[in-house]
């Protein structure tokens, strides 16, 4: 693939088929295009604001917006301007610069595109036997071929590429509308009984001559001379490029080069390869693939309508039977044997019987209610809506606890001070959770660096001591133990 310029710069024309206002764009585009058509290739600005206001979706449409939409399609490519001196009057209708557009080249194929996209539709979707037949028979002469004119084997390459590019995509859009909704829909009515039957022998006669003639295409490619396969080519590029162009350039080795894609497209369809099947075989297998859905479809049909007439017979004598019992349990007898499984499924579990006798019936026993949740995925519990209640009171009940306790532990730890200080070495027997709060006052004070430190309730201290090596003993109710002789002062 040659990568030009061309090729990889941004088509600027195309903007206005997706950027804002594109209904007013594309419809301005269009009148050009439609005028363009008539051989009017020059359209003047008022001409253009016309046939906008013209219609009901643009009543509101202004001059200043039709001077600024055209000087924005001018600005991406889409109109070409040119001055028109013909009509100046004065030297302010020249300085005005009164112009005429026409479309761009761009712009007229991006258009005439647009106007086949707008109509596009699967056009004579079929699996045509015929071609399958003729490419068989072209494909048998490539000797025959090599040995004739270049304008002979161009029109005999592209016969074949025709036939193949025609089989293809009415293969892919046949086999895309047998799977779709619609027909999914119609293959479940009644109404399909009477179309099955063609529809069937449509499709097994193009099976037969796709399995007769695939297995002959294979072998005329497998065993081409390649000597003969060039000189095909080189006919046809010589042809192709022999044709007379306008401003168009083409080279051998680009024509060369889809020549040989086309060839390898036509080989990946019918020769098969090791470890990938081709797509021949692909068509086969879906083909089928459709006979035996259609098939499962009508049967489906036919026994839902039998069926629903049988059982309409079988219900009536079934009720006449249960009309004749003499009692209840005679009805539970035949009942077990009409509508009863051969071997019932027994569900076990936990129960809970008021009786274990192994002689009582269903019936003289009390349901027994199992809850059961459906099986599909993502089934949650259904939630029940409560209100908020509100806890107001215990919240303020247990704020007032925690601050009676906070209260009590102040004043006590405020009973160890003595002089703004408190001195391991003069304390009493004193709690655990006393001793747990001045190491962690301690500790906290040590650990950065600066001997200082802050209580809970704000209040600064700083420690002093613990130097030289002297220690004291800390008493508590659980134990005492020794400790450097350490002074937590108060500010």
């Amino acid at each position: 693939m040659n990568l030009s310029d061309k090729l990889v710069k941004p088509i600027i024309e195309t903007k206005y088929l997706t950027m804002e206002n594109v209904h007013r764009y594309r419809t301005m585009v269009r009148y050009f295009y439609l005028e363009y058509e008539k051989m009017r290739y020059w359209i003047y600005p008022e001409e253009v604001y016309q046939e906008m206001t013209a219609h009901e979706l643009f009543a509101s449409y202004t001059w200043d917006l039709c001077r600024q939409d055209l000087d924005t399609l001018t600005e991406w490519g889409n109109l070409l301007p040119l001055q028109d001196s013909r009509k100046v009057a004065t030297i302010a209708d020249f300085k005005n610069k009164k112009f005429r557009y026409q479309l761009s080249e761009y712009t007229i194929e991006i258009e005439r595109m647009a106007i086949k996209l707008e109509n596009l539709f699967t056009e004579g979707a079929s699996l045509e036997p015929t071609l399958l037949e003729r490419l068989t028979r072209e494909l048998s002469r490539f000797i025959e071929i090599s040995k004739m004119e270049a304008s002979a084997v161009y029109g005999w390459w592209n016969g074949i590429i025709n036939d193949f590019s025609r089989l293809n995509q009415n293969y892919q859009d046949y086999i895309r509308d047998l799977n779709g909704i619609r027909a999914e829909e119609m293959m479940k009515s009644r109404e399909f009984l009477l179309f099955k039957d063609r529809l069937v022998e449509y499709l097994r006669t193009f099976v037969k001559t796709l399995q007769r003639n695939s297995g002959i295409i294979e072998n005329y490619m497998k065993h081409v001379d390649p000597k003969v396969l060039d000189t095909i080519f080189q006919k046809v590029v010589e042809y192709d490029l022999s044709i007379p162009r306008i401003d168009t350039e083409v080279n051998a080795e680009d024509i060369e080069e889809r020549i040989r894609g086309r060839w390898k497209s036509l080989e990946e369809w019918f020769v098969e390869k090791p470890g990938r099947v081709n797509e021949s075989e692909r068509l086969l297998d879906r083909t089928n693939e459709i006979i035996r859905k259609i098939t499962r479809y009508a049967a489906q049909i036919s026994e839902m309508h039998n069926s629903g007439a049988n059982r309409r017979e079988e219900y009536q004598k079934v009720s006449e039977i249960f009309a004749k019992c003499n009692d209840i349990n005679e009805a539970h007898k035949l009942s077990s044997v009409i509508f009863g499984i051969e071997s019932p499924m027994h569900i076990r579990g936990d129960f809970i019987r008021k009786t274990e006798s192994i002689n009582s019936g269903v019936y003289d026993e009390e349901p027994f209610i199992v809850p059961i949740s459906p099986r599909i995925r993502n089934y949650k519990e259904k939630s029940i809506r409560s209100s908020i209640i509100e806890h107001a009171e215990a919240k303020e009940r247990v704020r007032q606890e925690l601050f009676r306790s906070l209260q009590q532990e102040k004043e006590l730890l405020e009973s160890y001070i003595t002089d703004h200080m408190i001195d391991f070495e003069s304390l009493p027997v004193i709690e655990p959770e006393v001793r747990t709060i001045f190491l962690r006052w301690l500790s906290k004070a040590l650990e950065n660096g600066r001997n200082k430190g802050k209580t809970e309730d704000g209040r600064d201290y700083r420690i002093e001591g613990g130097k030289d090596g002297q220690t004291c003993m800390l008493r508590c109710s659980d134990g005492q133990f020794l400790m450097p002789k350490y002074r937590i002062v108060f500010d």
